[in-house]
């Protein structure tokens, strides 16, 4: 999808520039987002180099890991932002061109910054001197796209459109804007980010560097060659030799055996000819076990004895049929 954007909003920002022949309001967001595009675009053909793709690995897989949860936080701040524009909505006709005067505490000419000028008397005078034109961005639950903004906004730390409201007067802003606070800035963001740190942990090693590679050379194999070139022999060789450092793979076999992951039952022969091989034919003995795997064996022991049991318990039931049967 992102190769899709990245090449056909160029091609039709170009086309559409070289029709127009001039630089209005409508090709600059256009030209824009396509440099946007065209530069990851660029960036990620550096996910073949390991010592980039590394973290481009990290950052795909703990995507796709906490993307549920991204759609959980989104929702509940659709949810606020739908109670704050209820709550902050002009509740009366407003033009931001002509000056309405009206007890609606939410008129954006209600809200917007007034300057009064004092009299000889020391007392101010109740009729403002200067009124500052409200705008858009006045009161930014007038609308409910704006609104939904200005909960991301709240979010990241601004609550400037929320500022205008006295909070002494308004008990139900303030219980939103708590109730807000607690559960997403500070519960959810920090769950979200122990998730993260979770996530990166998980997949911070080169075992998800070469799978990325691997489906980096489908792409190419797929997309990029010819079908002749797919079957040349020195591109794709019918049997194809791997190459590893004896005592690197001794320690990998050994750190598997630590963790329990070495299994033994799993492609058996193979195993033991590589462990013959390696001269390590002795990896299993005296091996560390790991609480897991314990639990793992006696599980499966004692499925195994309550089989036995069972056997036992219906072998004497038949001898005892067989001798009521011959008294």
């Amino acid at each position: 999808m992102f190769d899709i954007i990245a090449y056909l909003l160029p091609i039709y920002t170009s086309i559409y520039w070289l029709q127009i022949k001039d630089m209005n309001s409508h090709i600059i967001p256009l030209l824009s987002f396509s440099c946007l595009f065209l530069d990851i675009k660029f960036l990620l053909f550096f996910r073949a180099f390991e010592s980039f793709g590394v973290y481009f690995a990290i950052i795909i897989s703990v995507a796709e890991q906490i993307i549920y949860f991204l759609v959980l936080i989104f929702i509940i701040i659709i949810s606020f932002a739908h109670a704050f524009y209820i709550l902050l909505f002009p509740r009366s006709e407003f033009s931001l061109e002509k000056r309405t005067n009206n007890i609606d505490p939410n008129n954006p000419w209600s809200l917007a910054s007034t300057y009064s000028k004092i009299l000889d008397d020391g007392t101010i005078d109740p009729n403002p001197f200067i009124i500052q034109p409200p705008n858009d961005n006045t009161n930014m639950f007038t609308d409910f796209g704006t609104a939904l903004f200005a909960v991301y906004k709240f979010l990241t730390g601004d609550s400037s459109a929320l500022s205008n409201w006295s909070y002494l007067n308004n008990p139900s802003l303030v219980i939103l804007i708590v109730s807000f606070s607690l559960l997403i800035v500070v519960y959810l963001m920090n769950l979200f980010i122990g998730l993260l740190n979770m996530a990166i942990d998980k997949d911070n090693d080169r075992v998800s560097y070469l799978i990325q590679k691997a489906k980096i050379l489908v792409e190419i194999e797929l997309f990029y060659l010819l079908p002749n070139q797919r079957r040349w022999d020195a591109w794709f060789p019918e049997v194809i030799y791997y190459y590893a450092n004896a005592d690197k793979t001794r320690e990998e076999i050994r750190r598997l055996v630590s963790k329990g992951q070495w299994k033994i039952n799993d492609f058996s022969d193979m195993k033991q000819a590589l462990l013959k091989e390696l001269n390590t034919q002795d990896i299993d003995e005296n091996k560390p076990v790991s609480q897991l795997v314990l639990k793992e064996e006696l599980k499966v022991l004692k499925d195994e004895s309550e089989e036995i049991k069972q056997a036992l318990l219906k072998l004497l039931s038949i001898q005892n049929d067989d001798k009521t049967k011959t008294i």
